[in-house]
């Protein structure tokens, strides 16, 4: 496995992304996650990243028990995140980072992110002085590198840049289909981040697996060059030469091998492949789509009242549009029942908007959905 070229200390191009791990019910799979950790460890690769509130804080002590305490300190990297929900002023962030130490199981993170960075939430970053705090855990040697990720605009991002040239890393979101995307930046963001000298760490490169389970005539397309859709939009993201990692969310050792088997000997696309992706982007933004990548933040710590499954109600949406699915009027009945309000009886509180790094219109597109499903 080859070293990275941004950091030695990483193995590979390729990380597991820790927001989306194998479930039973409302429980983290562990047996499922030891099995899938352990492929990844025994492939040669090395890095893990999560957060304090990724599957509703599950994520963290799912690294513990399942990484942490089964594999060396020197076997594995981690990556955790300071986001903004948990602290409200300077003398609350110390004790919220030696918390997430604790309840990953280590005594140091390799990689420490300003998490989910935009225009509004830096003001607070900037008021509780998380920078100046965070590098003065570096020096301390509890975080070994300093980076943030993002969800705003190229302009706010080289705002950051400018103003912290001490942030190492940058992790964004980028894919195929948001590449030029005017609302998400993803190449503007990425130019920026190589103005500065910058690596990048790409988030949802499969925008939630919307580019796993593609239209029938998009599948067609890349079908025909003999991989799988999920390989494809890896090894897009990988292929830039900014790139120090490509984060994937696993949810099934399925998944896994398919994921290894393209990035543990990372070739980049060639050229009939980046022809393919194209035509397939092209497909894409004959849709309209909802441009959802499912993270979740929408629905986690009670930022929907009425406790309407956004995402997935997003999910049966597109599902109708792209794929013309019956089913998809079962499954909006499905995820609107045992106490999930329906797209209907949002009350426009604007909780979810707040949080969404996509920056979706989400009250209005429930109204559509609800005209959609309900009428």
């Amino acid at each position: 496995m080859e070293k990275s070229k941004f950091f030695p200390e990483i193995n590979g191009n390729f990380g597991f992304g820790c927001m989306r791990l194998p479930m039973k019910e409302d429980e983290v799979d562990y047996e499922q996650f030891c099995r899938m950790a352990d492929a990844f460890i025994n492939s040669g690769l090395n890095y893990f990243d999560t957060a304090h509130g990724y599957i509703n804080g599950k994520s963290e002590t799912a690294i513990r028990d399942c990484v942490s305490k089964r594999h060396k300190r020197e076997e594995f990297l981690l990556t955790d995140k300071l986001t903004e929900p948990y602290f409200n002023s300077e003398e609350e962030i110390r004790p919220f980072f030696n918390e997430q130490l604790r309840l990953c199981g280590v005594e140091y993170f390799d990689f420490y992110l300003m998490h989910a960075q935009n225009r509004e939430n830096y003001k607070k970053f900037k008021a509780c002085r998380a920078y100046e705090i965070c590098s003065e855990l570096k020096k301390e040697g509890l975080i070994r590198h300093l980076g943030i990720s993002f969800h705003d605009s190229a302009d706010v991002l080289d705002m950051i840049l400018t103003e912290h040239p001490e942030i190492e890393i940058v992790q964004i979101q980028l894919n195929y289909v948001d590449y030029e995307d005017p609302s998400v930046q993803s190449r503007l963001c990425r130019e920026v981040c190589a103005k500065h000298g910058k690596p990048v760490i790409v988030m949802e490169p499969v925008k939630g697996g919307s580019l796993v389970n593609l239209p029938a005539e998009a599948d067609k397309i890349l079908r025909r060059l003999g991989g799988s859709n999920a390989s494809y939009a890896l090894r897009f993201a990988a292929s830039f030469p900014n790139m120090a990692m490509v984060l994937s969310g696993m949810s099934s050792m399925e998944q896994m091998e398919d994921n290894l088997s393209a990035m543990r000997d990372f070739v980049p696309l060639n050229e009939d492949e980046k022809k393919a992706i194209r035509q397939v982007c092209d497909i894409f933004h004959g849709l309209n789509l909802i441009p959802c990548t499912s993270c979740r933040y929408c629905i986690e710590e009670n930022h929907c009242p009425k406790d309407i499954l956004i995402p997935d109600i997003f999910s049966a949406m597109n599902a109708r549009e792209a794929f013309h699915d019956w089913n998809s009027g079962m499954y909006y009945g499905i995820v609107t029942r045992g106490g999930h309000a329906k797209a209907s009886e949002c009350i426009r509180c604007g909780k979810c908007e707040k949080v969404c790094p996509q920056h979706l219109p989400i009250r209005e597109l429930l109204k559509k959905v609800a005209a959609a499903f309900e009428s």
